[in-house]
């Protein structure tokens, strides 16, 4: 069995002009004076101990800024960060490197850098293209800001870009939710994505919830949603993720298929499987910017997966994705072999929950409605009493 042999790096930037009240990842407000340097040096420091721990051979997969809001940094800093992980993890083949922007802290110049820095995919967070809403939801831009941005970005030479946006937002209507996703989908981007507003725990929404659209009509926007997406060539390929023909975020489905990455910035998390003997081991850095910034050590935490947590893992993420499950792949990316976990998918398919072939298995459209039934039923003892 050999590790797999691609990696992934993510790069956390923590810091936002202000916090959005629905927003629970790790961002901080910026109070001060942005400490470029002083951070791009300890994310340095930390991609160096990364790979003097793990001392992997792995190829280049895709690089991915995200946050907080990355695009409040240089470019010079985030090419700074580029080069050093050229320099640390080789490229087979053309890489992906994304960078999170949020509308309303870029410019031309901005943009030109960032191309210059290697940036190849944008995104940019623009949530909804109705002022309204995007006063609620604390955004910092308005609708024109957000169409001028990616307007600027194409004009620049961007050639792929996404378009975060958000449906169920407080007192939305159907029919201005699909004002957003036809709105996204007139620009033309090369990959839209389109989630569901979820007030998440220790957030401002959740101590004091606004006023959501009725599950109805949430259904209803969506089902619309996918049908208007699909119809104008948006392919969904993961729960809340559409793209044109070849243009799946790379980074994603990396996490997704169970790859390997490292985490480095503040709270970021990392994945690595070594081989001989097979093991897969996760990683998490210091939360607070100021004690990722003060310490020197940025780890916080390195542990093993169980082995009999391995597949489990796999299907949590495997399974958000529209294609089917490779048997032959879960079995490479987990270590695990096939009486490992059979028992449990026939129990699925006889359960109506999973097609299994000989090959591969896939979720039915009964196992996506009860996903969480079907993810029970491989969880390790004591939680599985199936």
């Amino acid at each position: 069995m050999q590790a797999v042999d691609t990696l992934s790096v993510y790069v956390h930037m923590p810091w936002c002009v202000q916090k959005c009240p629905y927003c629970d990842f790790n961002s901080h407000t910026l109070k001060q004076v942005l400490p470029e340097q002083h951070y791009v040096a300890a994310l340095l420091a930390d991609l160096a101990a990364d790979m003097g721990r793990f001392n992997a051979a792995k190829s280049l997969h895709s690089i991915f800024f995200g946050g907080g809001t990355p695009s409040l940094f240089s470019g010079t800093a985030v090419a700074e960060i580029i080069q050093a992980i050229y320099r640390y993890v080789p490229a087979k083949n053309p890489v992906e490197i994304t960078l999170e922007a949020n509308p309303g802290t870029v410019d031309a110049a901005h943009f030109e850098a960032y191309l210059l820095a290697g940036i190849n995919r944008l995104s940019l967070g623009v949530q909804s293209f109705d002022d309204d809403a995007l006063r609620q939801l604390g955004r910092i831009h308005h609708a024109k800001a957000a169409k001028d941005a990616y307007q600027l970005a194409r004009a620049l030479g961007y050639t792929n870009i996404n378009i975060d946006l958000m449906f169920g937002l407080p007192n939305q209507t159907i029919a201005q939710g699909l004002h957003d996703l036809k709105t996204a989908i007139c620009l033309e981007p090369e990959h839209i994505s389109w989630y569901q507003l979820t007030l998440e725990p220790n957030t401002p929404f959740y101590r004091q919830p606004p006023t959501l659209p009725s599950h109805d009509d949430v259904y209803e926007l969506y089902e619309q949603g996918r049908a208007l997406l699909t119809a104008a060539g948006y392919l969904p390929y993961e729960v809340s993720a559409y793209a044109k023909s070849g243009k799946q975020c790379q980074h994603n489905l990396n996490y997704w298929r169970y790859g390997d990455y490292i985490g480095i910035g503040a709270g970021a998390h990392g994945k690595i499987t070594n081989a001989n003997p097979w093991q897969v081991m996760r990683t998490r850095k210091h939360m607070h910017p100021s004690v990722y910034l003060r310490e020197k050590v940025a780890l916080h935490e390195i542990k093993q997966v169980k082995s009999e947590e391995v597949i489990f893992e796999y299907l949590l993420n495997h399974l958000r994705l529209e294609a089917p499950v490779a048997l032959s792949h879960l079995m490479s990316q987990t270590g695990q072999a096939l009486d490992t976990f059979i028992h449990q998918a026939k129990h699925a398919a006889d359960e109506g929950f999973m097609e299994l072939t000989q090959d591969s298995l896939q979720l039915t459209a009964k196992g996506r409605l009860f996903l969480d039934d079907v993810l029970t039923l491989f969880l390790p003892e004591p939680f599985n009493d199936k």
